[in-house]
């Protein structure tokens, strides 16, 4: 490996919407890609299929929720490459139970993308508190915690997708009035984001989250937090000395997947449409950036 050859990081891609983002990138991206899931075994399954379709990819552990473990990524970055152009931060879990109520809840116009994690197969039989915990600690602390710990590596020009859900603005409009003002508050910064997901977690702890506001969706919660995430990073980018760095949030869309039942419209490569779209933005893009997409097309962030 050269230590100037260009590289990607896919988080959560040993299957589902992951994996076909990976496949989709060893044929457009020009430079090495890292497949990566929390287990080595179902990595390096995952790796053998690609490979029998004459694929390349490198395969590395990574558990976005085991900060030491993002940091063997972040070492391996940066001794083998030296950088990193493409991180999409795929990784994310949601109780099985709750894909069902948002898919029947919001008429099937959800997506939720299916992480490596096994998540979908969590019965809903532990209390809102507890999924609420640990739906945020993977989905928006664990995609916080990487970013903070590999963004340092990225180069000029770097692409950052977020794979997110339209659960987040289906949750947001069920949140009270004062919530989706601050949600939307002009002066957003990540301090203030992430004390809007903890006061979501607190109050589901203490039973109180419909009483102030909040909507009873953990996962659509969390995937607010990661747009949001999205837009106050590429402000903060835009003023980095590396030029062109660009962050944006998508739905990959109705995706049949484990974590949907296989209930969808798309197959896991029309899912890989979108993130694929925005993990190879041309040089000097000027929009998207910092916005939330679906279907290549910007949405509102909520």
């Amino acid at each position: 490996m050269s230590a100037s050859k260009r590289v990607a990081v896919v988080t959560g891609s040993n299957k589902g919407i992951g994996y076909a983002i990976v496949r989709g990138l060893c044929t457009q991206f020009q430079g090495d890609v890292i497949l990566t899931a929390r287990s080595e075994a179902n990595g390096q399954e995952a790796l053998k299929k690609l490979n029998a379709e004459g694929l390349k990819p490198v395969f590395h552990q990574l558990d976005i929720t085991d900060g030491t473990s993002v940091q063997r990524m972040r070492d391996f970055l940066q001794k083998n490459y030296g950088g990193l152009d493409v991180l999409v931060n795929n990784a994310a879990i949601a109780y099985k139970s709750e894909i069902d109520k948002l898919q029947s809840e919001f008429s099937g116009t959800c997506e939720v993308e299916n992480p490596p994690y096994g998540a979908q197969k969590i019965a809903a039989t532990e209390p809102f508190s507890e999924q609420a915990d640990v739906t945020m600690a993977t989905n928006f602390w664990g995609t916080l915690n990487a970013c903070k710990v590999l963004f340092p590596l990225l180069r000029p020009h770097a692409r950052v997708v977020h794979v997110s859900s339209i659960a987040a603005s289906m949750t947001a409009v069920k949140c009270s009035q004062e919530l989706q003002t601050r949600f939307l508050d002009p002066e957003l910064s990540m301090l203030k984001i992430e004390q809007l997901m903890n006061e979501f977690v607190e109050s589901a702890k203490t039973g109180t989250h419909k009483a102030n506001g909040w909507h009873d969706s953990a996962y659509g919660m969390s995937k607010i937090g990661v747009n949001l995430m999205a837009f106050v990073q590429q402000r903060e980018l835009n003023a980095d000395c590396r030029p062109d760095i660009v962050v944006n949030s998508c739905c990959p869309g109705d995706v049949a997947t484990d974590m949907t039942s296989c209930i969808g419209m798309k197959t896991i490569d029309e899912g890989a449409d979108t993130p694929l779209y925005l993990a190879m933005l041309p040089a000097n893009t000027t929009s998207p950036r910092g916005h939330f997409v679906v279907e290549r097309e910007i949405q509102n962030i909520l």
